[in-house]
């Protein structure tokens, strides 16, 4: 690996850093979602008020940052989206109401772009050969950031439960949920300080009309030999751009106009399918859904680690195949993986029931209450909405919804393992296609005069159906159930598999103007 080699994927790990901080911020939260409703009484829609907090403050923070990568710059935005992530993380954690901690927690949300922003900069210094390996380190830092959250959430969870002198101090059984939000400061504090290592990119630069500082950016990255020729195809690429006037609703008429119609199809099914997926809200209620197994409290936090080991292995997976086998093939049978392991999690769901026996009641007599179970005991129930509801009645909302996990422990009979496996099977197959390949397609499918804003205004679409799917997704499981939630997220995916099919071009190996080119031509 020669000196410029080393330098680009220098580059590329330092800027992907958010992308680790990010799947902190995302992850961490899942771990808390059970004491914050404790803590603040919460409904179904607070919850989701909370889970979604995020993907409502970057369908803000998204034109913002179109706006500030243009006009300032990749590299000071990603400067700014840094410090958003250190106040947000400091306030979560010290968040002393329901409010306060949605505010914060869509403060956090501002700097959710930095998976974006971190896409484009690298897909604008990555050499050609290297741009798929380079980009997709944005998917493999936060299958790190995913993984390490959830490690981190189990452990401050077996400590709560510790008699040790330190758990007391820290008054842990009480703070833990803190803890877990307040950590993410370290790393956040860290990538802000190594921003300032990296160069300004040579796309924005030449966009800028800054040749000379163009030249210099790149000549970190290429050999001497290669600058020159690496700088005019991209002058070329903006002087041929009909919005080269830089202006920001230029830039949008040539994205919705008619040569650009392939394109446009291809990112918004993108955008859209990906989040579908559902793996948003598998990924921050994952310990509430494993606890509706019956795998008890500490079993449904540990279970998450796996999910956080099978996303990173299967990125990892992609990162290798993605410049040998191509974008087009893993995009394609992901997906198709995706709909068969969601469909058959759904079909676990439809056949498990739930029964309350006088053994249950003996195995569950430290919950306040449990004896009022018994006006239940040996009916059979088929549905999960029946049973809550059931458990509502009879125990108070409080006490169902507090005690679930050691209730369903004791009473739900399910295929655990079937829908288990075919959980970390959709992990797996949206870690190793859809997830990270999609921010390589966006960075490779739009031109550098364009790319500013389209890139922020796919972002924008994918992150208003994230907040979406975050939002309901508690809904969903109170009043349809997890049959219905997961079959509908099937049906989604499959409609954009169908229009991938047709629409979606192989960009392995392609400079950004040949793929320009060969979308036009489609």
């Amino acid at each position: 690996m020669n000196k410029y080699t080393k330098n680009a994927f220098l580059y590329a790990l330092i800027v992907a850093i958010g992308s680790f901080v990010f799947g902190l911020d995302a992850v961490l939260i899942s771990g808390g979602f059970k004491f914050i409703t404790q803590e603040f009484n919460l409904t179904a829609s607070q919850v989701g008020l909370i889970g979604s907090g995020p993907g409502i403050g970057v369908l803000i923070a998204l034109p913002l940052t179109a706006y500030s990568a243009n006009k300032f710059g990749r590299k000071l935005t990603l400067q700014i989206i840094a410090i958003f992530y250190i106040v947000s993380a400091v306030g979560s954690a010290l968040a002393p109401s329901f409010l306060s901690l949605f505010w914060f927690r869509f403060l956090g949300g501002l700097a959710f772009s930095s998976v974006t922003l971190a896409s484009m900069y690298i897909g604008e210094v990555a050499p050609a050969e290297q741009r798929g390996k380079l980009v997709s380190t944005l998917q493999i830092n936060m299958g790190v950031g995913f993984t390490a959250a959830y490690l981190i959430n189990y452990w401050i969870l077996q400590k709560m439960g510790s008699d040790a002198q330190w758990v007391q101090d820290l008054n842990l059984a009480e703070t833990g949920w803190r803890w877990m939000l307040g950590i993410e400061i370290v790393p956040a504090v860290l990538w802000f300080l190594l921003l300032f290592l990296i160069p300004k990119s040579p796309a924005w630069l030449i966009y800028k009309g800054r040749v000379k500082d163009a030249k210099k950016s790149l000549g970190k990255v290429y050999p001497e030999d290669k600058v020159d020729t690496q700088v005019q195809e991209m002058i070329h690429s903006v002087e041929n751009s009909e919005s080269s006037n830089t202006s920001t609703v230029s830039q949008l008429k040539e994205i919705f106009s008619s040569k650009m119609r392939i394109v446009l199809i291809i990112a918004f099914t993108l955008a859209v399918v990906q989040q579908f997926t559902g793996m948003n809200a598998v990924m921050i209620y994952a310990p509430t859904m494993f606890e509706q197994l019956g795998l008890g409290t500490d079993a449904a936090f540990s279970s998450t680690i796996w999910i956080g080991v099978i996303g990173l292995v299967s990125t990892l997976i992609s990162l290798s195949l993605i410049d040998k086998f191509g974008r087009r093939p893993l995009v394609m049978g992901g997906l198709i993986l995706i709909i068969i392991s969601i469909s058959t999690v759904s079909y676990g769901f439809k056949q498990a029931t739930y029964k309350v026996t006088d053994e249950a009641i003996a195995e569950m007599k430290d919950i306040p209450n449990i004896a009022s179970l018994s006006n239940i005991v040996g009916k059979e129930f088929n549905s999960d909405i029946e049973f809550k509801r059931a458990l509502v009645d009879v125990l108070g909302v409080e006490s169902a919804r507090d005690n679930s996990g050691v209730i369903f422990k004791q009473t739900a009979h399910m295929n655990a393992m079937l829908i288990l496996l075919s959980i970390l099977t959709f992990i797996a197959a949206f870690n190793f296609s859809i997830g990270p390949i999609m921010w390589v397609l966006l960075s490779e499918i739009f031109p550098i005069s364009n790319r500013g804003v389209a890139i922020p205004l796919f972002a924008l679409i994918s992150s208003t159906v994230s907040a979406l799917v975050q939002f309901l997704f508690p809904l969903e499981m109170e009043h349809f159930g997890a049959t219905i939630t997961f079959i509908i997220y099937a049906a989604i995916v499959l409609v954009g598999v169908i229009i991938l099919y047709k629409y979606l071009v192989e960009t392995k190996g392609l400079s950004l103007e040949e793929i320009q080119a060969k979308l036009q031509r489609k």
